[in-house]
Order: structure tokens, then sequence, then C-alpha cells
């Protein structure tokens, strides 16, 4: 595995790189909070892949945004599209796993021209609200970009303490845990506390309505695979009936597990993963 970083106008990008350099890129993209280690468990299976994961900004190993900005969604689409045209990939396929499966869509709707194939894991269609919710949706980030700078991460002895914790809010065994947390914790006073910007928790400013989610979706003119996972977020399911005759190009596949099957249960995902971007 070999640690990359990517300098983009506003701030830099970490990641790291496994498979045969000279194959086509796939990008790898995390979910929220999460970080690039969660495709390597995945990566494991799939040593023909030039696989690229990403920390996304505010994530792992990558810069946070400048003091004056926030973390809009569609500012993610922006670094993707401009992260690929400055490293001169050509079309390259995209895994996403929740939010990053998100931002991979509307990357391949935007700029269609970047993107061959998208994977998305436990990641269907697009967040949404309802247009009269918009007034609400603002008071509510403001309120929380007012509390942010009063709030203090976490503080833990040891890298185990800190993996516990996270191992304790999600599906997946300690050892899984302990992959994020070895990317995604920092040093500081006292010992360990996440890397991620606090300003990730906040309320987003504004949300798509129904109407534009659906427009990014049937803008996707690649091939998709959607893989759900039968115990993963409820939102998921829900997004499924919303969205999915919203495709033109949808391979649907259930799976058991949860959230984070990609990592808990990596080989038939990277065998129908890899089966779909091989065809």
């Amino acid at each position: 595995m070999q640690d990359l970083e990517f300098s983009l106008p506003a701030l830099t990008l970490a990641g790291w790189q496994k498979g045969p350099i000279t194959s086509s890129v796939t990008l790898c993209l995390h979910g929220w909070l999460d970080n690039a280690n969660s495709f390597l468990p995945l990566s494991e299976y799939l040593p023909h892949l030039n696989l690229v994961a990403l920390d996304l900004p505010g994530h792992g190993r990558s810069q946070h945004r400048s003091i004056d900005a926030h973390y809009h969604f569609l500012d993610w689409i922006y670094d993707l599209a401009t992260l690929i045209k400055t490293q001169g990939w050509q079309q390259v396929d995209i895994v996403g796993h929740s939010m990053g499966g998100m931002i991979g869509s509307v990357l391949a709707a935007v700029m269609p021209q970047m993107v061959r194939k998208l994977v998305l894991i436990d990641s269907i269609g697009l967040v949404t609200a309802e247009a009269d919710n918009t007034t609400e949706q603002l008071r509510s980030a403001i309120k929380h970009r007012w509390q942010s700078p009063l709030k203090q991460k976490p503080v833990y002895k040891d890298l185990q303490s800190a993996a516990n914790a996270r191992q304790s809010q999600s599906d997946f065994a300690l050892a899984t845990a302990l992959l994020l947390a070895e990317r995604g914790t920092v040093q500081c006073s006292g010992g360990l506390t996440w890397s991620a910007d606090m300003r990730l928790r906040e309320s987003s400013a504004y949300r798509l309505s129904e109407q534009q989610g659906m427009q990014f979706i049937s803008d996707i003119q690649c091939p998709v695979l959607a893989i759900l996972a039968s115990d993963g977020l409820e939102m998921m399911q829900e997004a499924k009936l919303k969205f999915q005759h919203g495709y033109r190009q949808l391979k649907l596949l259930e799976t058991t597990g949860g959230h984070h099957c990609h990592m808990t249960q990596p080989e038939p995902i990277a065998l129908a993963l890899s089966e779909f971007l091989l065809s």
C-alpha cells in the first residue's frame, strides 16, 4: 500500500493506493466520519484493481476546510472533479459507501465523462427534504455553527480505547474499529482524539428537494450497481423505494449484514463488485 497526497487549490487530500498502478483508477469514497481505511478489508480481495481510497476533506488525514468555510455537500463534488481533472485520470470507476456513494452519484451526473461505472455500498439515491422545510433547515444550521466552537472532542488514553468507543456505536467488531481508529486519530494533550473536523457534525444549511435529487439520479448515464445491506440504514431502504426507478441502468443487489457490510463481509462484496466492474 502506498500513501498518497493530492494538492488541490484550496486544500490537500490524503489517501492510499493498492494494486496495479498501470490500470485505470477505481476511486473509493468512504462514508460520513469514516476514512480511507474502511476499504482496506475489501482491498484484500481486489488485488487486480488499481484502488485509490481517499480521505474526504475534514476526514482521516486530509486537510480541514479553512476556518471561514463549512462542509456543503456539493463542494465535495467540486473537490473530486478537480482531483480527477488535475491528476489527468480518464474515466474512473467509483466505489462509494453511504455518503461516499451519494457524492459519487452526483459527480457521475454532473461530469459523465469522468465516471465509467458506479458502485454504491449501502447507498442509493440522495438525502432530500421537503421544500417547505428550507427555513427550519437553515435555522438549525446557524444554531449548530454557534455551538461548534463550544464543543470538545473526546480524548482517549490509547488507540485501543478510541477503537472501543468507535465500535460501541457501530455494527462491526473491534478489529474493524481499529482500522478506522488507526487512520482517524491524532495525538493530543492527554492521549489521542479523532482527527475529523468537528464542523462535519453541523446540520447542513440546505437540503436538495426530492425533485432536484431525482434530476441528479436520472442524469447518471453510466451503469450503477447498488449493494444494499439487509440490516443497513433504514434511510437507504426508504431511498430505494423513492429513487430506484430513476436510474437509467441500475443493478440492485441485496446482501446480509449491516451498514458497513464491505468491512464485515468483504469477500462476497468484492466478488459482486469485481464482476460488475470487469463485465
